[in-house]
C-alpha cells in the first residue's frame, strides 16, 4: 500500500506545483513536506483525492533496477532453512527468484527495507541482536530483506554478503536503493 500511495503522490507532485519539498515513505505511513505552512491545506485535498484510490493498489512500474551479487554464506542460512522447511538451497533459491521492491529507507544511510519477495522466507528477528554486523550482510527479518550499508549491531537472520557499496557520499545519490527500485539478488562464488 505505501508504495502504490508513494508512487501516486510523486506522480502527482511531478505534475502540479504544490510546494511539496520531500517524499518519504515508511513501512505504514508516507511523509510529505512543504515549502510551508500554508500548502498544507490545499495539498490535503489533493492527497486525499489521489489516496482515494490507491487502497490495495499496485506499487506502480519500477523506477530502476539494481542487480546484487551475493555470496550465500550467511551465518543464519541453516536457521533459516531450518525454520521454514525448505533446504539452504531452497532458500538461496527463494531469495533470488523473486524480485524486491525497495519500499523505504530507514535504521542507517543507504539501507533500504525491501518487501515482495518470497513469502516462505518470513522469519523473525534474532532472539538476541549482534553488536557488529559486517557491512554488506544481507538478511531477512519479518517481511523484510535488507543489506547491511555500513557495519553496525543488527538482529536481522544473515543469510549472505555482497561486495556493493550501498551508500557513498560522493555518489549522487549517496544511497544505491531508492524506494521504487527493483532489487534482484544473483547468487555468486
Amino acid at each position: 500500500m505505501v508504495l502504490a500511495a508513494d508512487h501516486a503522490v510523486r506522480q502527482l507532485v511531478s505534475s502540479v506545483e504544490l510546494g511539496v519539498v520531500d517524499v518519504v515513505p515508511a513501512a505504514r505511513t508516507l511523509l510529505v513536506t512543504t515549502q510551508s505552512p500554508e500548502q498544507v491545506a490545499p495539498l490535503t485535498s489533493r492527497l486525499e483525492e489521489v489516496l482515494s484510490g490507491v487502497a490495495g493498489g499496485e506499487p506502480g512500474p519500477a523506477e530502476g533496477e539494481v542487480d546484487v551479487p551475493v555470496v550465500y554464506d550467511g551465518p543464519d542460512l541453516a536457521e533459516v532453512a531450518a525454520a521454514t522447511g525448505l533446504t539452504e538451497a531452497e532458500v538461496v533459491a527463494a531469495h533470488t527468484g523473486t524480485p524486491w521492491r525497495v519500499a523505504f529507507g530507514g535504521f542507517a544511510p543507504g539501507f533500504a527495507y525491501l518487501v515482495g519477495g518470497d513469502d516462505r522466507l518470513e522469519v523473525p528477528r534474532r532472539a538476541t541482536p549482534r553488536t557488529s554486523v559486517p557491512a554488506g550482510s544481507v538478511g531477512l527479518a519479518g517481511e523484510f530483506s535488507g543489506i547491511y550499508p555500513r557495519s553496525s549491531p543488527g538482529g536481522w537472520q544473515l543469510v549472505g554478503h555482497t561486495d556493493l557499496v550501498l551508500f557513498d557520499v560522493d555518489r549522487d545519490p549517496p544511497a544505491l536503493l531508492r524506494p521504487g527500485w527493483t532489487v534482484r539478488f544473483r547468487a555468486v562464488g
